[in-house]
């Protein structure tokens, strides 16, 4: 069973390695770049979160052990400051829990938490052959998604749905195939 729940500031490490266990791609596809490690900066940053203008959820699964919770996903908005009612989206899923329902479950509880503090909309820059964001970000809108190309980037935004989510814990089956559902920002 996984467990999604907002993100901590004890995740630090635990989220360093979920980084780690990202494949090469995965991991280009959500930061737009190489990022073979997280810094600390950029950990610190990743976990210190406001819970308002900058927030974030994990799904978390127990590690081999049992005992201890493995980061799987994460996904976050950080509000832009100069459109308080739009946020930059980011969301990355590990390569074992890919095509499962995963992502969508953590979107839907991402959009309820926004629009809880007053965000309207999502944005994000992704590759513009990234299907399955795509077809996330069409589920989750409210209309039409909106689509400005950058060459082999697009910078999309949608409209959230008013309405709280509910998704706490998600059954996911087996591993499934390698696919990407990651996008820039943080």
């Amino acid at each position: 069973m996984v467990t999604i729940r907002q993100i901590r500031t004890d995740d630090a490490e635990r989220l360093q390695t979920a980084h780690e266990r990202l494949s090469p791609e995965s991991r280009y596809r959500r930061f737009m770049s190489s990022k073979p490690h997280l810094s600390t900066a950029d950990t610190r940053y990743l976990v210190d979160i406001d819970g308002f203008d900058h927030y974030a959820l994990v799904a978390t699964h127990p590690d081999d052990g049992g005992d201890a919770e493995a980061i799987v996903a994460v996904a976050r908005f950080v509000r832009i400051a100069s459109d308080p009612e739009t946020a930059e989206f980011a969301i990355v899923v590990g390569d074992l829990y890919q095509r499962q329902g995963l992502a969508t479950s953590l979107m839907s509880a991402l959009a309820a938490a926004a629009a809880e503090r007053g965000v309207l909309r999502f944005r994000a820059e992704i590759f513009s052959d990234n299907v399955a964001i795509t077809r996330l970000m069409e589920a989750l809108a409210v209309g039409e998604p909106r689509c400005r190309r950058l060459g082999s980037i697009c910078e999309v935004e949608i409209d959230l749905p008013a309405r709280p989510g509910e998704p706490v814990e998600v059954e996911i089956g087996l591993p499934a195939p390698e696919m990407i559902a990651g996008c820039a920002g943080s």
